[in-house]
């Protein structure tokens, strides 16, 4: 048998080296091409959101009146945080109104849902989801402003319910103490039972239809049809359904800005209105970002308890 020259050896494996340092030269660029079309984006959010969230976070160690020279108080603001009761309530008030976004328009969904995944076939469903759905792509401004209108003295409210005879239930329902914080939370269930439908809907309609016959020819009922069947295979969309809900609730502003600016007193007040209002009217920068920052790590803490729910992928 013939054998190659060394210098013969030598030289092709010089070449297969190259060749091996080509190829993966060329495997190392095109796996920075993905983080090249998300460069612009990345930037975007750097400059916009990323920077400006950092600055919140150093102001929010000073007291500050956006003007004047800052003077460094450490952890003073954030302390107030906990220890100012205005500031308290306002966290406290954000928490209802997460039972009014988040709660009930999630369980009015699921038996809406219910209802109309048995009645999938009834003329009108399209029209129907469509009504409910409305509300998300009217401005939040416009619809604060229209229920401004229905919660007045002589708004729709309460001309319905002297309508019925219940005139003595008629009042201003934004001017009262006890009655201004669930007149704002309805309005935010009314806004996202719609949003919550169409996730579920969605959801029900990637169900296979095998498991609803089979679970009918095995003399299942509506109920048990929807706990054992529908429920479990929504677990995804209602923690989609839930991290929306409960975000919208605890960073909500216009509403609040728009019906009642916090008021009757501070009744209504919530801490994304509490961080403008500090910022731009009482000229406590500080103070605001402190609130700001610290309603965001309770988004973010909430927001990961809630992806808990999320289905594990089967491998």
């Amino acid at each position: 048998m013939t054998r190659a020259p060394a210098g013969a050896v030598d030289r092709g494996a010089r070449r297969a080296g190259r060749g091996g340092t080509a190829v993966g030269t060329r495997k190392q660029r095109r796996s920075l091409v993905p983080y090249l079309y998300i460069l612009p984006a990345f930037l975007v959010f750097a400059v916009f959101l990323g920077w400006p969230f950092l600055q919140s976070i150093q102001y929010s160690f000073y007291d500050w009146d956006g003007l004047s020279t800052a003077t460094w108080t450490g952890l003073s603001n954030y302390v107030a945080v906990v220890t100012d009761a205005q500031l308290r309530a306002s966290f406290g008030h954000a928490l209802v109104l997460m039972v009014f976004y988040a709660a009930i328009p999630v369980a009015v969904a699921l038996f809406l849902t219910a209802l109309i995944s048995r009645a999938n076939g009834l003329p009108g469903m399209s029209f129907f989801r469509t009504v409910l759905f409305l509300p998300q792509v009217i401005a939040s401004v416009v619809v604060a402003t229209i229920w401004v209108s229905i919660y007045s003295a002589d708004g729709l409210l309460n001309d319905a319910l002297r309508l019925v005879g219940l005139g003595q239930l008629a009042q201003v329902w934004l001017g009262g103490y006890d009655t201004a914080l669930p007149a704002i939370g309805f309005v935010g269930t009314w806004l996202n039972v719609g949003l919550c439908l169409v996730l579920f809907l969605s959801g029900v309609g990637n169900i296979h239809p095998s498991l609803f016959e089979a679970a009918r020819i095995d003399g299942a009922g509506a109920a048990r049809e929807f706990f054992s069947i529908t429920l479990p295979s929504l677990r995804g969309q209602i923690a989609a359904a839930l991290t929306l809900t409960v975000v919208s609730a605890l960073k909500t502003f216009d509403l609040v800005y728009v019906t009642t600016s916090g008021g009757p007193g501070n009744s209504t007040s919530v801490p994304a209105f509490e961080a403008y209002s500090r910022a731009f009217q009482t000229g406590q920068v500080g103070s605001a970002a402190a609130v700001a920052v610290s309603l965001t790590v309770v988004i973010m803490i909430v927001t990961a308890l809630i992806n808990r729910l999320q289905p594990k992928d089967v491998a």
